[in-house]
């Protein structure tokens, strides 16, 4: 049996960490542009399938999914605390996804509204209107 070397110990850890540092730095263009260090995006800002996903939500739909229109549980507890049935859920479509995505609008019941792009892990208030 061949023994390793502390050299190939070393090209294999620098080969780690340079994959490792390629994965963490890729360019992920899901985030909206003009993000704000708050969080908030502007409807403006947002990709054009949520906006185009907000307009019919404004329009009161119809929906392209079933699931649109939903009661959005919030388990996650990232948006802030509302009585059930307050927040409702809308897909937002990815190009080239075969299912529904990633992508959702949440919207309360007083306009408040909050977009992900990442199924929940994270979301961003929306600020609605001009600029």
């Amino acid at each position: 049996m061949r023994r390793t070397t502390w050299w190939q110990v070393l090209a294999l850890v620098a080969v780690l960490a340079v994959v490792l540092w390629e994965v963490a730095s890729t360019d992920d263009d899901t985030v909206p542009a003009g993000t704000l260090p708050d969080g908030t995006v502007s409807a403006s800002q947002l990709p054009v399938e949520a906006r185009e996903t907000l307009a019919l939500v404004e329009d009161g739909g119809p929906y392209p999914f079933d699931r649109d229109d939903s009661v959005f549980m919030n388990r996650e507890r990232l948006l802030p605390e509302r009585p059930r049935g307050y927040w409702r859920e809308y897909t937002v479509p990815t190009p080239g996804e075969s299912d529904r995505g990633a992508r959702r609008l949440v919207v309360g019941r007083d306009g408040d509204t909050y977009y992900t792009d990442d199924h929940y892990a994270s979301f961003h208030p929306v600020r609605r209107g001009t600029g």
